[in-house]
């Protein structure tokens, strides 16, 4: 069950899809040129992650992008820039109005980002994400037509770096957030290869519920946390660990078992 903190009340509240099995989401690109590409990737990764939880559920997703004025340009920009964050093309483009036509219904969750209208949004949950703001030499962004930093950058690392802040707060991407987003998706994907080659044990069920939990709150920064302490826990057997990994990153789309089978 997702339980998401809603713009409309200012309370948390439970999603529940008016049609059994199916999750309609609208994740609306901010167009004002005071938001950076950085955010409005951000609104997309944000709608990724719901959906991604919703399949975990076992629900279908269908994500309809909302635009308004946006450049062919920008919109190119930030459909490439997604693309490299791994986050799942969108069912279809609205204009606003236009997307509960083309989902086949009234959203049941909106994902806006701040000083975004929400005049269309009189059903379902309001999920407002916060601005991503960009800091240090590392450039993450370079305006709203260049949302992604220097090819040096893991784009997955950059996923990471949006993930370890909650959704719903301002996301600081300094240079040492950025470092430490490399420098982890690098060795957590070190890590899941060599603990592949153990004889495979279940997920504990503390940590299932837990992540799960986590997850229902889309609460990133928790299961981030979460596995940053089981990947030094040798209390944890290294089959356990590696299912424990693969299963979160069914949500968080870093592409964890991609070194295994690679040379050490």
């Amino acid at each position: 069950m997702l339980r998401l903190l809603d713009a409309h009340t200012g309370s948390p509240a439970e999603v529940k899809p008016a049609r059994p099995g199916l999750l309609r989401l609208c994740a609306y690109v901010p167009g004002n040129a005071g938001v950076s590409g950085a955010t409005a990737l951000r609104v997309l990764l944000v709608a990724d992650l719901v959906a991604r939880v919703a399949e975990l559920g076992n629900l279908q997703a269908l994500t309809v992008l909302v635009t308004g004025d946006e450049s062919a340009e920008r919109m190119s920009a930030l459909e490439s820039a997604a693309s490299a964050l791994g986050i799942h093309p969108p069912a279809g483009r609205a204009r606003s109005g236009g997307a509960p036509a083309l989902a086949g219904g009234p959203a049941d969750i909106h994902v806006v980002s701040s000083g975004v209208d929400t005049h269309d949004a009189r059903s379902g949950v309001v999920a407002r994400v916060g601005n991503a703001h960009e800091h240090g030499t590392g450039a993450y962004g370079r305006g709203a037509a260049d949302p992604l930093p220097a090819d040096e950058h893991d784009p997955l690392a950059v996923r990471l770096a949006l993930m370890s802040f909650r959704f719903d707060q301002p996301a600081d991407l300094t240079d040492g957030v950025m470092a430490d987003a490399r420098e982890t998706v690098r060795d957590w994907r070190r890590w899941v290869a060599r603990w592949a080659e153990s004889p495979s044990k279940p997920v504990p069920a503390h940590l299932a519920e837990a992540i799960q939990a986590a997850f229902g709150d889309l609460d990133t920064p928790s299961v981030v946390a979460l596995l940053h302490g089981l990947a030094h826990d040798d209390s944890v057997p290294a089959g356990a660990k590696f299912e424990t990994f693969v299963y979160a990153d069914r949500v968080l789309g870093l592409d964890l078992p991609s070194e295994i089978g690679k040379p050490a």
